[in-house]
């Protein structure tokens, strides 16, 4: 890899990004009110592109207004109010020369009652991760295993939200897939102990996400983006892999890759590390099994972790580093020393703080 493949241009489907940086989706707490985000986050996502970032995720957008809110103060993308708040945000973006990507997610049984309006949690089982919610300090309740029905109705949420990311002029959307998350609870056997045809093999466990894609792809337009998170952790029982071994995850990523989605997104706690019991990372297993542009995320923090990133992946993701440090793509093409930041400095992004 040339050491200038950074700031190099990117041909993603239709769209030539200016280079190989991207801001990653980060899940916030920040609507106070009508499901939309506080405008000092909107301006934040602006103020990145302004800033020479290529890609512009926005945070984690919850898919209905029953059972899909895991946190308190999400946003949604279903109602003309939101959608009008948005456009704006995203002309911005796409007037700096970058692209803007709506990331979509249902949290299942990463959700309390108590932040849905439905007052209802679900997943594919019965079962609860191990850890208490860190917000409430207790148990996460057990969810209702979904029924035929609970399916359905969720995967049309996913549709009308993809449906206001293209109204309110998004680039493309992002189906989340990753982090412990409802479709990642259907793709992992620890969440997943169905005995129907949604689980059990990679392929019954993988039918829901396919169900998904197949749904949200005729309502995006085919000069947009569609691309799939994935990840081998989750926000609780971290330490605890989501795949099973090497070949379990390179089989869901072939079965990804033959599904209408333009780029997979790999998170990582840190891209450099091992996986599977391998000698390669997540990148490099990910790169094994599909033809796709990869985007990888994961304690890139400075011009030598981002090189490095990009030996194994197309573009790299920041989170933290790019959530503190508004000029870090400048820092990057500087080659200026920067420290990765530790999670409780990104702590920020949760509080009433604006960002900056």
């Amino acid at each position: 890899m040339s050491r200038d493949t950074l700031f190099s241009p990117f041909q993603l489907k239709n769209f030539t990004l200016k280079n190989r940086i991207g801001v990653a989706p980060m899940t916030r707490m920040s609507s106070l009110s009508d499901s939309v985000p506080r405008q000092d986050v909107l301006d934040f996502l602006v103020r990145r592109a302004e800033n020479n970032a290529a890609i512009v995720y926005t945070e984690a957008i919850v898919t209905d207004y029953e059972s899909a809110q895991g946190y308190p103060g999400q946003a949604r993308m279903t109602t003309q109010r939101q959608i009008e708040t948005w456009q704006p945000v995203v002309r911005s973006i796409q007037q700096c020369g970058s692209i803007a990507i709506l990331q979509m997610f249902h949290c299942g049984r990463m959700a309390w009652p108590q932040v849905n309006p439905a007052g209802r949690t679900i997943g594919p089982s019965p079962l609860t991760p191990k850890q208490n919610n860190p917000l409430t300090g207790e148990p996460y309740p057990v969810p209702d295993e979904m029924s035929r029905f609970d399916m359905q109705h969720v995967i049309n949420g996913f549709v009308e939200t993809a449906k206001g990311a293209v109204a309110a002029g998004f680039d493309g959307i992002e189906i989340h897939g990753a982090h412990g998350y409802l479709i990642n609870q259907f793709l992992s056997s620890y969440c997943n102990q169905r005995t129907d045809g949604y689980g059990g093999s990679v392929e019954n466990r993988f039918r829901f996400a396919h169900e998904i894609i197949q749904a949200v792809k005729p309502v995006v337009p085919d000069d947009r983006l569609i691309c799939f998170r994935i990840s081998n952790w989750g926000v609780a029982d971290m330490e605890v892999p989501l795949y099973g071994s090497k070949d379990e995850y390179q089989q869901i990523i072939r079965l990804l890759s033959g599904e209408p989605i333009d780029a997979i997104s790999v998170s990582t706690y840190d891209f450099t590390k091992k996986a599977f019991a391998t000698e390669q990372n997540m990148a490099q297993l990910t790169r094994e099994a599909t033809d796709l542009p990869i985007m990888i995320c994961g304690r890139i923090h400075d011009r030598t972790s981002a090189d490095k990133a990009l030996e194994d992946a197309d573009i790299i993701l920041s989170a933290k580093s790019i959530l503190l440090n508004p000029n870090w793509v400048a820092d990057l093409q500087a080659g200026k020393p920067m420290d990765a930041y530790a999670s409780e400095e990104a702590n920020v992004a949760y509080t009433d703080t604006p960002l900056p």
